[in-house]
C-alpha cells in the first residue's frame, strides 16, 4: 500500500487495512496487550543485575516488544524471548531488507537512473531476500492462521485479529494470496522498525537531558500518583508526556523525507514545471527544523508544545510539522504509534531513572542516515535504577 499508485486498487487496499489496524476500536482492543507488553519489559529490566549498574542495550528488548505488539495484532501471536528461534531468523530478515532498502550504497540507480543497469547483482540479492521473507510470512503465520481457521470458530469480532479480517477479503475475492503477504510485509517494514526508533531517540534525549526526565515523572507522580502505571486512556490527562513524544519526533524524525510521493499530472511549482509521474521528496525534517519557522530548534525542548506551539499537532494540521506526512498519503499507523511510544516512554520513565553509562555524562547521539531513515548510530547502553515507590 505505501508505494501503490493512487487509484481504484490503492482505495481497495487502504480500505481492507484500515479495519484490522488503525481504528479506535482497534487501539481499545489491544492496548492492554500494549501495556501488557510494556510491563515485561519493566520487570525485564528490573530482573537484570546489570541493568542499574553499568547498563544495558534497551533496544534490544524494545524491538522484542513491539514485534510482539504488532504480531499480537496481526496474528495473535508472540515470541517469549529474544532468542526464540523464529524470532531471530525474522528479525535477521527483516534486518537484511532493511540495509538493502535504506542503504545509498546499494540502492544509488535510485537516484542517478543512468547506473541502473550495473544493479543486477544488488537487484537479484533483494530478490532473494524477499522470497524468503515472504515464504516466511506464509509459512509461520498466515498458513498457521489459516489451518486455526478451519478448525476453530472465529467468527466473534472481538476476537478476531488482522488476517482474519485480511483473510476474509481474500476469500470474497476482493484480493489474492500476493496482496495478502504484501500486505504482512508491508507492516513489518513500516511500523515496527520506525516506531522502535522513535523510542530509542526519546529514550536518549531523556538520558542526555535529566531537566526534562524528572519534569515528565514529576507529571506523571502528580497526576496519577507515585506507583500507578500508565495506560493509554492516562495520555490525555499528561501534557508534558505529549510533548516529549512531539518533541522526539520533530528533532529526531524517523523518515524526514517522508516516502517517495508521486504526481499524477504534470504541474509547476514557484516557476518549475514537475513533469506527471515524478518522485517527489519532501524534506519534513527541515520544515520542524528550520529557524525561520521554529524558535531555537536544534533544541530538545518539550515546552515548546505547551506554549509557543501549542496548537500543532502531530496529525499534519499545521505544514510545518508533519513526522506523519499529511492528506490522503498520510501514514495511518500514527493511531498506533503515538500512543504505544507514550505507554512505553511513560513506563521507562515512572519506573526507572535512566542515566548514562558510569564515566559518560551523555550518550551518543550521532545520527545514521539512510535512503528514508534518520536512526541512531550506536545502540547505546543504558543504564536504569529502579525506583521506589
Amino acid at each position: 500500500m505505501v508505494f501503490t499508485v493512487y487509484g481504484e486498487h490503492w482505495r481497495k487496499m487502504r480500505r481492507i487495512m484500515t479495519v484490522p489496524f488503525f481504528t479506535n476500536k482497534v487501539v481499545q482492543q489491544y492496548r492492554f496487550g500494549w501495556e501488557s507488553e510494556a510491563a515485561s519489559v519493566v520487570d525485564d529490566v528490573k530482573k537484570n543485575p546489570e541493568a542499574g549498574v553499568n547498563g544495558i542495550v534497551i533496544r534490544k528488548r524494545l524491538q522484542l516488544m513491539m514485534y510482539n505488539i504488532m504480531y499480537r495484532i496481526m496474528f495473535d501471536r508472540r515470541f517469549e524471548s529474544e532468542e526464540d528461534p523464529l524470532f531471530v531468523k525474522l528479525k535477521a530478515l527483516n534486518g537484511e531488507r532493511s540495509r538493502l532498502a535504506q542503504s545509498f550504497e546499494y540502492n544509488y540507480g535510485d537516484f542517478i537512473p543512468i547506473l541502473r543497469p550495473f544493479l543486477k547483482g544488488y537487484l537479484k540479492v533483494c530478490k532473494e531476500v524477499k522470497d524468503r521473507r515472504l515464504q516466511l510470512f506464509k509459512d509461520y503465520f498466515v498458513d498457521e492462521r489459516k489451518k486455526l481457521g478451519s478448525t476453530k470458530s472465529i467468527d466473534n469480532e472481538g476476537i478476531k485479529c488482522a488476517i482474519d479480517h485480511i483473510l476474509d477479503a481474500q476469500k470474497k475475492g476482493e484480493i489474492n494470496d500476493d496482496n495478502v503477504l504484501y500486505i504482512v510485509e508491508n507492516i513489518n517494514v513500516a511500523a515496527i522498525e520506525t516506531t522502535l526508533w522513535s523510542i530509542e531517540w526519546g529514550i536518549a534525549e531523556l538520558v542526555n537531558h535529566q531537566e526534562i526526565q524528572n519534569k515528565l515523572r514529576q507529571e506523571m507522580d502528580k497526576v496519577l500518583g507515585p506507583g500507578h502505571q500508565v495506560t493509554e486512556p492516562d495520555l490525555e490527562k499528561l501534557p508534558y508526556l505529549q510533548a516529549v513524544i512531539k518533541e522526539t519526533l520533530r528533532l529526531r524524525m524517523a523518515i524526514p523525507l517522508l516516502v517517495p510521493h508521486m504526481n499524477l499530472h504534470d504541474a509547476k511549482l514557484r516557476g518549475f514545471d514537475i513533469p506527471a509521474e515524478s518522485k517527489i521528496l519532501v524534506n519534513a525534517w527541515w520544515l520542524a527544523n528550520n529557524p525561520a519557522l521554529w524558535k531555537k530548534p536544534e533544541e530538545f525542548r518539550p515546552e515548546r508544545f505547551l506554549e509557543e506551539e501549542a496548537h500543532v499537532e502531530a496529525n499534519g494540521n499545521d505544514f510545518r510539522y508533519l513526522p506523519f506526512g499529511v492528506g490522503r498519503r498520510s501514514c495511518p499507523g500514527i493511531i498506533l504509534a503515538l500512543p504505544i511510544l507514550g505507554i512505553t516512554i511513560g513506563r521507562l520513565v515512572q519506573n526507572f531513572e535512566l542515566l548514562p553509562p558510569p564515566g559518560q555524562s551523555k550518550i551518543d547521539t550521532s545520527e545514521k542516515g539512510g535512503q528514508f531513515s534518520l536512526h541512531i548510530l550506536k545502540h547505546s547502553t543504558i543504564v536504569a535504577k529502579p525506583r521506589s515507590f
